[in-house]
């Protein structure tokens, strides 16, 4: 069991590097903190994937669902654990809106368990066979959706290895969002090397995968076959036999049935025949199939969602105190699929590059263009939602700033949140949670100065939902007053006989003495602007 913990402990550092700590250790429970603590699991079987049987849960805070996979640790060969330390790391890496959500992963002594959000819209699989065939505008709609997925996934030196119908699955049986799910085939990938395993399903295997030599570019191949059964409700590569099926794929004789096919349009063929490709050096990539006429104008369909009340939540965002920023981000992984609906294709729109992240470059672009936000004001709110220091916004610091104001503070989501915090269940806050969860050069005393109303420093949970709640005025709040009182002032060059301005003055000072006491008499004065270690 040691050597297993020591890979598990590289995991969580590994995937820390990539999400930031916070993501990783905010999510990955140890002992004493059980799944049974946080979630029932029943003996409803949702699904089997490769590394086993996924169950329905049922999450004690909130009553959600959840979808929950669990492996042994022990007794199991060297080949299985490190599949299993893979899957982890990869799965705790993901941050996407088209890709299965993690919410927790609990190890004990003898299991690991991963909650996912539960899928209840069912298998793309489900929908191609109830519905034959797809319409080109959907078949496009979906192929979109996929190539999202996969384009983040490379640009995350993730190959999936697996893609199919049955690995896509639909959000709500009312919704049409699909997210990629299932990596136990996945592998972190050098693209200086070549992959050896042949895996993943049959029929829509690479040729280079049955060669058992393979870059990324396999999961171009099996996104064409999957694409080809969308727009004509066939399997590409069908022999009668294995072998003959083999024989099909390696020479890329797709079966093509004249009436079918005349049904599509000359761009949806070239798309598919582009995939189809058996030297894969020739196939699209994903960021070229992105750029493909057949796609590229299926993006112009989508009406712009990013609009100024998101702006405003950013800019709040970047006035609050850094620990309130840390935990609306740790807030952010508990959010559910419905909080998430409100703000997600908003996050699509500004990744203009569609790998995922955002960078300076494409976040300077929407807000100084779009909306004349000033250089220095975008660059202070790009840092401020930048997480993980790493120059680019992910998916759930995009989530964390929206929830300034786009998304409700529910009673569930701050106990979870809290909960994340503790660790070890003592029912607050220590000075070692802190550093766990924000690093070990978090500056505790500022927080606790901040947060810690008793003094104790300890963080209680309604000092901890008094802070997230209430908290004192903020910046923004000033900035209300302000101009409220600027536009009383213009009405008037004088006022009582005073100038102007140094009545003014003195009535923002005053309005300021209401909302921020000073904190004489042994009170903590708090302001929502700056931050510690900032």
């Amino acid at each position: 069991m040691g050597q297993q913990e020591s890979a598990l402990e590289h995991v969580t550092e590994r995937a820390a590097e990539k999400v930031g700590n916070l993501a990783v250790e905010g999510r990955y429970h140890r002992l004493p903190h059980r799944l049974e603590d946080d979630y029932d699991v029943q003996r409803k079987a949702l699904g089997s994937g490769y590394s086993g049987s996924v169950m329905l849960a049922t999450g004690k805070v909130n009553g959600g669902k959840y979808a929950v996979k669990s492996f042994k640790l022990s007794g199991v060969c060297k080949e299985k654990k490190q599949e299993l330390v893979s899957e982890t790391e990869i799965i705790l890496s993901m941050d996407h809106p088209h890709v299965i959500r993690l919410y927790d992963v609990y190890e004990s002594d003898e299991s690991l368990s991963l909650v996912m959000e539960c899928m209840e819209g069912g298998e793309l699989f489900d929908r191609v066979h109830d519905r034959k065939v797809f319409s080109e505008r959907d078949a496009c709609h979906t192929t979109w959706m996929m190539l999202l997925a996969l384009n983040y996934l490379h640009s995350c030196n993730v190959v999936h290895r697996d893609l199919k119908l049955e690995n896509f699955l639909y959000e709500r049986k009312d919704n049409d969002f699909l997210k990629l799910i299932d990596f136990g085939f996945s592998k972190i990938w050098d693209f200086n090397t070549k992959m050896e395993l042949s895996c993943g399903t049959l029929s829509y295997a690479a040729p280079e995968v049955l060669g058992k030599s393979y870059t990324s570019q396999c999961d171009l191949w099996s996104l064409g076959v999957i694409v080809f059964i969308l727009l004509v409700g066939y399997m590409p590569f069908s022999g009668s036999s294995e072998r003959l099926q083999i024989q099909q794929i390696r020479s890329g004789a797709y079966n093509m049935k004249k009436d079918r096919w005349a049904k599509v349009s000359p761009q949806a063929f070239e798309f598919v025949r582009a995939l189809l490709v058996v030297d894969p050096e020739k196939r699209l990539t994903a960021p070229l199939a992105m750029e493909h006429p057949w796609i590229k104008n299926k993006d112009h369909l989508d009406p712009e969602v990013f609009d100024q009340t998101m702006v405003n939540s950013l800019m709040d965002f970047s006035r609050t105190q850094k620990f309130r920023r840390h935990c609306m981000q740790l807030m952010a992984w508990s959010l559910s699929a419905a909080d998430r609906a409100e703000v997600r294709e908003a996050f699509i729109e500004l990744d203009t590059t569609r790998s995922g992240k955002i960078s300076l470059g494409q976040f300077k672009e929407v807000l100084m263009e779009r909306f004349d936000v000033p250089a220095d004001q975008t660059h202070t709110i790009f840092e401020a939602m930048d997480s993980t220091n790493d120059e680019e916004i992910h998916y759930s610091d995009f989530l964390a700033a929206m929830m300034t104001s786009r998304i409700e503070l529910h009673e569930s989501l701050l106990k979870k949140t809290f909960a994340r915090f503790d660790g070890e269940q003592h029912g607050f806050i220590g000075e070692e949670d802190l550093k766990r969860v924000l690093g070990a050069d978090v500056n505790v005393t500022e927080i606790f100065n901040q947060v810690d109303t008793n003094g104790d420093r300890k963080i209680s949970y309604d000092e901890f939902i008094g802070y997230l709640r209430n908290g004192q005025a903020s910046d923004d709040h000033m900035d209300l007053v302000e101009r409220a009182i600027s536009r009383h002032m213009d009405s008037s060059e004088t006022f009582e006989g005073r100038p102007r301005l140094r009545k003014r003055d003195r009535i923002v000072q005053f309005v300021k003495e209401i909302f921020h006491p000073s904190s004489g008499g042994g009170g903590t004065q708090h302001s929502t602007s700056g931050g510690y270690s900032s």
